[in-house]
């Protein structure tokens, strides 16, 4: 093939018969730029012949990102998918500042971001108000087989535990949206691992984009850029992740606060067979960071499965006592229900100190010595913004103060932000801006920051970032812990008899719903595993998961906890726990246990605490009714779990799981 290369302002200047995969072969700098002109191999890049120039591909110039650095396969998935979106522009990122600036200087050009003078490095996003939130309704996973995917509900009955579409239904669904959706905009390149680079527990992937947001904010989320190119090399294995927020240029009807995005037709796919995401028409995180839930959840509960590990949505923290003794433990809550603050928690108890690995997902693996290990596959915080305070949780309050996106928060006239729960930490005299750009005061009745409003961080900021937080090998888990919103009936703590009863504990987790679903607020649901949203496979077959490492020789199994902080009492409807800070009392307790010590009771749901060995001292609570125990609720519980089970998951719940259920009303009718 003839070819011809003209070096110009340290760019490689496509001129004529040259496609990316014979560029490649210099060992020169990737730098992508078309001439006006026809040249043989556009196509197959899916670029406009008729632009004069673009961008270089690192913006770091030609010092950097080596062309040998994209591997054939690298090569392969990003021309057949250029080949269908055709972008103008193809940029292969390097996580540089450089790079970072000039996104961010692009965003504020565009008037997708605003700077906010008050804090170091510090940005404000405002979403189109139809794209704000996950969106399960239109998050699907194709398999052939339905049902490795989702149980099949009972008849009458619509499944809520994911939803599933063909393969066939998928294509077609993909055809109608990704021909020519990155028209006049730029195909960003993200190399991304979760988890340490290199290490044994940890996966890569590759996401083209055509949102500079996504890439700034998966700078923040992944470890992002040309080492993780270096350590995939010529490996095929990694998780390929396409997303697009479906706005082609010139755009066909105007923008909602300068917020790309296609609501009608947002589509989450993942395509477990071909270790594939696709993702089309959102902006928002959770539908277009794809490193988190898509990945790190969904697809990492399928890998985890296959491979013999765990991929869930827990927390880390690490512990340690007056002693000295630390001990690290992982929870599993559903969205906005405390994981955060949890993380992050600063202790009442004089001695203690907690540390965080991470605030949302842990991936789990038993070692050669048969203790598990946890890492935090993130690098960052995607947290909701509103309640949280430098009473409910200062440490997020000290990471967040520099380099971090916010989204949907409202902003103060002094270039600070404002949210729900900082009426008392603002200046009264400050002007605030709603997320919707509008003027807002306490009298507008309507909130001035989505419920659903974030905050992206850097989790190396954190004051409390656990120094082994990016061991490659993982901490070790004493204890796996379970907890939601329950206002009445479940106590405060209790520990299952053994890890089959710990099992159904987490499978019958029930919880206020969340901001970050669009399903409205105050609606008790299931949510087993904190994980209903996210499961990659049929919820029958990731029981049958957790419950084979019991029958498996030589594994440490972690003692399995149920907590609830948000116990209220009947007569006044206030919690009846003052959680945040004093929660590490419940921590104590579960430390104590970890180390076999005689502080438990019996009761029909669990071991319970006894009442001396509980640290209440200094606190105004009634014991009484934060631990009590009642017969008609529990019995009444049994009775909603064997329904939750018998309409979602018939057939493929396993026998173990009613087996403990019917333990459990046993109990509860001596």
């Amino acid at each position: 093939m003839k070819k011809s290369l003209a070096i110009t302002a340290h760019r490689f200047i496509f001129a004529r018969n040259v496609r990316l995969t014979d560029l490649v072969k210099h060992r020169t700098m990737i730098s992508v730029a078309y001439q006006k002109g026809h040249f043989e191999g556009a196509e197959s890049l899916g670029c406009q012949t008729t632009k004069t120039s673009f961008n270089t591909v690192s913006s770091r110039g030609l010092t950097n990102l080596s062309a040998a650095t994209l591997s054939d396969s690298v090569k392969k998935f990003i021309e057949d998918k250029a080949r269908v979106c055709k972008p103008d522009q193809i940029q292969i990122c390097d996580g540089s500042e450089t790079e970072n600036q000039q996104l961010i200087d692009l965003m504020v050009k565009q008037g997708m971001l605003e700077k906010l003078p008050k804090y170091e490095n510090c940005w404000l996003a405002r979403t189109d108000p139809a794209d704000v939130a996950r969106v399960e309704s239109k998050t699907i996973i194709s398999t052939v087989n339905k049902r490795d995917t989702i149980p099949i509900p009972k008849e009458g009955v619509e499944g809520t535990l994911g939803k599933w579409l063909s393969p066939e239904d998928l294509q077609k669904a993909l055809d109608e949206r990704f021909p020519d959706c990155m028209k006049g905009r730029t195909m960003y390149v993200i190399p991304f691992s979760m988890g340490p680079i290199g290490s044994p527990l940890s996966k890569i992937g590759i996401q083209l984009t055509d949102s500079p947001y996504v890439v700034a904010s998966m700078r923040i989320m992944t470890r992002m850029g040309e080492a993780v190119l270096k350590t995939l090399g010529e490996r095929e294995d990694f998780i390929r992740c396409l997303h697009s927020v479906g706005c082609p240029l010139p755009l066909q009807r105007p923008l909602k606060q300068n917020w790309p995005c296609n609501p009608e037709k947002t589509l989450i796919s993942h395509i477990p067979d071909r270790n594939e995401i696709i993702s089309f028409g959102s902006g928002y995180g959770g539908n277009s960071l794809l490193g988190k839930k898509c990945f790190a959840l969904r697809l990492g509960s399928i890998l985890a499965k296959r491979e013999g590990w765990f991929a869930e949505h827990m927390l880390i923290l690490g512990i340690t006592n007056p002693q000295g003794i630390k001990r690290y433990v992982v929870a599993a809550f559903p969205s906005a229900c405390g994981k955060t603050n949890l993380a992050m928690l600063t202790p009442t108890l004089p001695g203690y100190k907690v540390e965080c690995v991470g605030d949302d997902i842990s991936w789990m693996r038993f070692d050669k010595n048969g203790v598990l290990r946890a890492i935090n596959p993130e690098y960052g915080f995607f947290g909701v913004a509103p309640g949280t305070t430098n009473k409910t949780n200062p440490n997020a309050m000290k990471t967040i103060s520099r380099n971090t996106v916010f989204t949907n928060v409202a902003k103060t006239s002094d270039g600070g932000v404002y949210w729900e729960g900082l009426e008392d930490e603002i200046d009264p005299n400050v002007k605030i801006t709603s997320w919707l750009g509008e003027e807002w005061t306490k009298d507008s009745g309507k909130p001035a920051a989505h419920p659903n409003s974030r905050f992206c961080t850097p989790a190396g900021q954190c004051p409390i970032i656990d120094s082994c937080w990016e061991d490659s090998q993982g901490v070790p888990i004493s204890a796996i812990i379970f907890g939601g919103r329950r206002p009445e009936g479940v106590p405060l703590v209790y520990e299952s008899f053994d890890w089959k009863h710990g099992v159904l504990v987490g499978a019958s987790l029930r919880s206020e719903a969340t901001a970050a679903a669009e399903h409205k607020a105050k609606v008790i649901m299931h949510d087993p595993f904190a994980m209903r949203p996210f499961f990659g496979y049929n919820f029958g077959h990731y029981l049958d998961h957790w419950l084979s490492f019991a029958e498996k020789p030589g594994l440490q199994l972690p003692k399995i906890f149920h907590v609830n902080w948000f116990r209220k009492d009947k007569q006044s409807g206030k919690f009846l726990w003052p959680g945040f800070g004093e929660n590490c009392r419940v921590l104590d307790w579960i430390i104590r246990r970890v180390e076999n010590e005689n502080i438990t009771m019996d009761s029909p749901i669990g071991y319970l605490p006894k009442r001396d060995s509980f640290r209440a001292e200094g606190l105004d609570i009634d014991y009484d009714k934060l631990f009590d125990v009642p017969k008609d609720f529990w019995k009444q519980e049994v009775t909603s779990i064997r329904k939750y089970f018998d309409e979602q998951v018939g057939e493929d719940l396993p026998k173990d799981m009613n087996e403990q259920l019917n333990k459990l009303e046993q109990r509860l009718n001596q």
